[in-house]
């Protein structure tokens, strides 16, 4: 669902060019769960944007769902699912409104939008709040409604960015349960984040990146194996350090 091939990305900075990813390699297949584990400033974000066709790569190749980023990047977009931790919920819709605009610029037939609406709205557990305008909205009502309208227009693929930064414990069990009934509904996911616990909970497999670069590969059992290190928090920090 997902291939990665030597991708990297420079932005012009004093001095020359600043490398930000660098040739990543990585498969992430249906139905799979596929972390990117690392700190702040590796590079997860900007790979996301990229596979998002958000940002434009400076070299390599990608394909989501089988669509080129830098050459179909209207079809990329049609077959994935975005949610990152910055909501952008818009102060004067309602949460029924926000998803339905976007379900609409999915260009989702009446008949088939309405339904999906609800079905969405009970299995997130929405319609207490359907009718609360964003501004008057919690984080967690906000998170939701984002998850909502990444799922809308029921695509194949989701990316995740980090999709619990700044959210309560509460908040973040919703959200990662609700990934959890997405894995079970066969959705291939990509999810970025720097919480071990997260990674141990959701990824069938994990790449851990550093400085732009993948340092390590595989599922967890495959990398405690390798390195020879049982405690994934330990493992991690050897690797980035």
């Amino acid at each position: 669902m997902i291939e990665v091939s030597f991708l990297s990305k420079s932005f012009p900075a004093a001095g020359g060019p600043k490398v930000a990813v660098d040739e990543l390699r990585f498969t992430v297949n249906p139905g799979e769960v596929f972390g990117l584990l690392g700190p702040n400033g590796a590079g997860k974000t900007t790979t996301l944007r990229m596979l998002c066709t958000v940002l434009k790569p400076t070299t390599g190749t990608a394909t989501v769902a089988g669509y080129d980023v830098v050459d179909q990047p209207s079809e990329v977009r049609r077959h994935v699912g975005f949610l990152s931790a910055n909501t952008g919920v818009y102060d004067r819709m309602t949460a029924w409104e926000m998803v339905e605009y976007y379900g609409r610029l999915h260009q989702l037939p009446p008949d088939v939008l309405r339904p999906r609406l609800e079905t969405l709205f009970t299995t997130l557990q929405m319609n207490d709040f359907k009718h609360v305008f964003g501004g008057k909205m919690s984080t967690g009502m906000k998170q939701k409604v984002s998850i909502a309208r990444a799922l809308v227009n029921d695509p194949p693929v989701l990316i995740f960015d980090e999709p619990t930064a700044g959210l309560d414990v509460l908040v973040q069990r919703a959200v990662l349960d609700s990934i959890k009934q997405l894995r079970g509904q066969g959705k291939t996911i990509l999810f970025s984040t720097h919480i071990m616990r997260e990674v141990e909970k959701l990824c069938d497999r994990v790449a851990i990146m550093a400085h732009g670069k993948i340092v390590a590969c595989g599922t967890l059992e495959e990398l405690r194996n390798e390195y020879k290190q049982p405690d994934l928090e330990e493992l991690f920090f050897s690797l980035v350090s």
